[in-house]
């Protein structure tokens, strides 16, 4: 990847396309301005990486070795900091500020983000699992996992067994998003479709590494 961006998700809006007569919708996400906290090197670390830091945060609120960090780069303490290996970091220097102006209309772009959290969830929710009929003497168990043993062996449940348990809250990836507006007075961009993440969500938008066939 040659392109990085983290971002936070400020909510979802639509234009019309006068050209196919179709609505679009359009997810609007506050990209930037984003700082360059650490350069990572081969020689020193095995690859080659940037480390960018998004979201203004008073320093009394961070520990003291992360004022050094941000010391150290003469960069402002930033609430959120990830690490993005990008083929051009040799190129970009330590304290160098990316803004939304990173990408263009019609690039193709991931995004990643932190899906929202559904807390403990039953094994229909959660797996799409099948419900039993709710007559006939089947009692109060028509939304229970029901039999689940391996008979005498080996006598355990198998890793993977689609089980009730925790729901949401992990990272997704959803590929091939058009860029459709860049404002980088404001430094918002509109990509077209649906991004993870609830509202002011912290997001990462990197062009795209592997397009998938239509």
């Amino acid at each position: 990847m040659t392109k990085a961006l983290i971002g936070k998700k400020i909510g979802m809006t639509q234009i019309f396309d006068e050209t196919t007569n179709k609505v679009i919708p359009l997810t609007v996400v506050e990209a930037g301005p984003c700082v360059v906290v650490q350069k990572k090197t081969v020689e020193n670390d095995g690859y080659s990486a940037l480390q960018i830091g998004f979201g203004d945060i008073r320093e009394k609120l961070v520990s003291k070795p992360v004022k050094g960090h941000f010391a150290k780069a003469d960069a402002a303490v930033k609430r959120t900091l990830k690490e993005f290996r990008l083929d051009n970091a040799d190129s970009v220097e330590i304290g160098s500020v990316m803004k939304a102006d990173t990408f263009e209309v019609g690039d193709i772009v991931d995004v990643s983000g932190i899906s929202k959290g559904k807390g403990f969830q039953g094994t229909i929710k959660r797996n799409n699992n099948s419900r039993i009929k709710e007559t006939h003497g089947s009692g109060p168990v028509h939304r229970h996992a029901g039999s689940m043993g391996a008979c005498s062996s080996p006598s355990r449940i198998y890793k993977g067994k689609a089980l009730p348990g925790h729901m949401g809250a992990e990272k997704v990836t959803v590929q091939n998003l058009e860029i459709v507006r860049v404002d980088a007075e404001n430094n918002l961009i509109a990509v077209k479709g649906a991004v993870p993440g609830p509202k002011n969500g912290i997001v990462t938008i990197t062009d795209c590494v592997k397009k998938i066939k239509a």
